[in-house]
């Protein structure tokens, strides 16, 4: 059983890792993504749920700025309510983002920072895909080419950094099955206002009862950079190895003025299928699933909070398409801006709004974690998208769901 977890974490690893190499050979920028989890270690499976979030890469529409330190301890007391749970559990959050310094941190990561203490621009440089010369700080805060160029890299790149906290509650549909059987009404309530707990229930009644339905709690925080920390970055922190400056690293040390703002918190749903996985072990069928569950977390963060909306580029303009799926939460009929971008005579970014497209429901791209065991093994799959409405696009030009 274990070798088969291992194997499957792996497959874990190797899957989502499929889906970091670029559509096209278009430079645009990502956002970044640090992602975290609540750890309760009073649930069955801990380890298994820990394991498969650690070892899931980050979807690929994002930048990988994992860094250490990826669980948060979940908060217990008795005396609480549901509802008091849940903000105690927030306060816990922001607790440990202020003990572990953690928007410290993610800026540390942006600018590269040595065990010495001295920054220097090379992850900047290869995300945004800058000249690496202009970006040198020393020179660049003399011109205002450079000055703009370091403007644009905080716009483009710093100011999208994200931490996702997750809070995963995971019901065994054999659980919902027995009450479900024993005639409790109940069974319908493990899911909340939602009511999949009573559909799922029913199902139960007819399979084996083997899989698992997850709630996600996800929060949203956003790293704040603006022009007046970037600006007391550059001038009292920034030092690099070759210029070492100890009193500048201390001043970086000392300093608390990095801090992630709340955006907001979603929930989302993800049903593993018992009829199909009914040959893997209870962790597989946890590995999977808590996969699965990020995915759909963070669709749906997406979907309601503009500003974690990623670009896309069009992989082709005939016909209009674009490798996204049914795993960003593509629905029939979702709309798109397509933007063309161009970068002015100072290098700064400019995005032009130049149509808007939909989603064309009889070609949506199943690219959901381990979709493949839930279609038949001769059936075509188109690995992409299809949209309708306007003309004149082309591929490498970007899109952004707008609704």
């Amino acid at each position: 059983m274990k070798k088969g977890l291992l194997f499957l974490l792996m497959t874990i690893t190797v899957c989502t890792t499929k889906g970091q190499e670029k559509p096209t050979d278009v430079v645009y920028r990502r956002s970044s993504l640090f992602t975290l989890m609540v750890t309760d270690e009073t649930r069955k499976f801990a380890d298994v749920i820990q394991d498969a979030f650690t070892n899931a890469q980050i979807p690929d529409k994002f930048n990988d700025h994992n860094i250490d330190g990826r669980t948060i301890e979940k908060v217990y007391d008795e005396s609480l309510s549901k509802e008091e749970l849940k903000e105690a559990q927030k306060v816990a959050i922001g607790e440990y983002f202020t003990k572990n310094s953690v928007a410290k941190a993610v800026v540390a990561k942006w600018f590269n920072r040595s065990e010495q203490g001295g920054f220097n621009m090379d992850l900047i440089s290869e995300r945004g895909s800058y000249n690496a010369t202009e970006l040198d700080v020393k020179i660049a805060k003399n011109s205002e080419r450079g000055l703009s160029l370091l403007a644009d890299a905080g716009e483009e790149l710093i100011n999208n950094t994200f931490v996702v906290v997750n809070d995963f509650k995971y019901i065994s549909k054999e659980e919902i099955a027995q009450k479900a059987k024993a005639g409790l009404a109940l069974a319908g309530g493990l899911m909340g206002k939602s009511g999949l707990g009573s559909k799922l229930a029913g199902k139960a009644l007819d399979v084996a009862g083997k899989g698992y339905v997850i709630k996600t709690t996800s929060h949203l925080y956003k790293l704040v950079w603006n022009e007046e920390i970037a600006a007391t970055f550059y001038n009292d922190y920034w030092t690099d190895d070759a210029h070492f400056d100890e009193a500048k690293k201390k001043a970086f040390d000392d300093s608390n003025i990095f801090k992630l703002e709340l955006v907001g918190t979603e929930v989302a749903w993800a049903d593993l299928q018992s009829t199909v996985f009914t040959k893997k072990s209870e962790e597989e069928l946890v590995a999977i699933a808590t996969v699965k569950a990020v995915d759909a977390v963070i669709a749906k963060l997406q979907r309601k909070y503009e500003v974690f909306r990623t670009k896309t580029p069009l992989i082709s303009g005939d016909p209009l398409s674009a490798k996204i799926g049914l795993k960003e939460g593509l629905e029939g009929g979702d709309k798109y801006e397509v933007l063309e971008q161009t970068i002015d005579k100072n290098g700064k970014t400019v995005y032009k709004r130049q149509g808007v497209i939909k989603v064309d429901k009889k070609q949506i791209w199943d690219n959901r974690f381990m979709a493949g065991e839930e279609r038949e093994s001769n059936e075509e799959v188109k690995e992409y998208t299809l949209f309708k409405g306007g003309k004149n696009f082309y591929s490498g030009m970007l899109i952004r769901q707008i609704n």
